[in-house]
């Protein structure tokens, strides 16, 4: 079978992408599509939790939402710097699974790592298409259709939204699958996570599909204008 996907999501770390899209995510793997996820970082730096239940919270979280593969780069939590061994590591990703679209962190988020990774994933999509670029794994080159940006931590204007009024309770589910992470106990540090940060998630996503006039909506960005395939009545143009 062919690496070939539909999505290639990126996250700094385990739980970004479902943040940001899981809704999305799951809307498409029901229609087929294939999607895999890619964290740069295996999150060690977390004030809660463990890389190894870290982990397991993330594969469960995959296969709630559907998708074909989850894949972690191991590069340092805290230190996703410009370097171009990173870049050169990404690059190799997307050459290995010739994705149709890429998904990030929208850059503008209060953790450093979130719009680091969204500078890195931008750098190695360019390198992906330079035939003379050399990835560690010697990969032919590959070009995109697009690159997204979906939001973590912050409250962006979206360019695009995605009606998610029917994944929305798999999306609540896949946050909830990282417990170490949303679920407070007596042993849990005081993080902006703990405190109720699923209900903003969900409360975001009532809100942007307020102004669509659906129930729940995720919101994307795009830095390239977007070409409808519809016109404004929904006929096919």
């Amino acid at each position: 079978m062919s690496n070939r996907v539909d999505i290639l999501a990126f996250g700094a770390h385990a739980d970004d992408v479902e943040i940001g899209m899981a809704g999305t995510i799951a809307k498409y793997a029901k229609q087929g599509k294939r999607i895999v996820i890619c964290d740069l970082t295996q999150a060690e730096m977390s004030s809660n939790g463990t890389v190894e239940n870290r982990k397991m919270e993330a594969k469960r979280a995959g296969d709630i939402i559907g998708i074909q593969e989850r894949v972690c780069l191991d590069l340092p939590d805290r230190g996703l710097f410009m370097k171009e061994e990173y870049i050169a590591k990404i690059t190799s990703m997307i050459r290995k699974y010739k994705p149709t679209l890429i998904f990030v962190p929208y850059f503008e988020d209060r953790h450093p790592d979130h719009g680091n990774c969204a500078r890195l994933v931008e750098e190695a999509a360019f390198s992906a298409a330079v035939r003379k670029y050399q990835d560690p794994e010697n990969l032919p080159p590959h070009r995109i259709k697009n690159l997204f940006f979906y939001m973590i931590n912050g409250f962006h204007k979206p360019d695009f939204l995605i009606d998610i009024s029917d994944e929305m309770e798999t999306k609540l589910e896949s946050l909830r699958a990282y417990q170490s992470q949303f679920e407070k106990t007596e042993k849990t540090y005081e993080t902006p996570l703990v405190n109720g940060y699923i209900e903003s998630v969900e409360a975001r996503e009532r809100l942007l599909g307020k102004e669509a006039g659906v129930k729940y909506a995720e919101g994307f960005l795009s830095k390239k204008p977007l070409v409808l395939s519809h016109d404004l009545l929904g006929e096919t143009l």
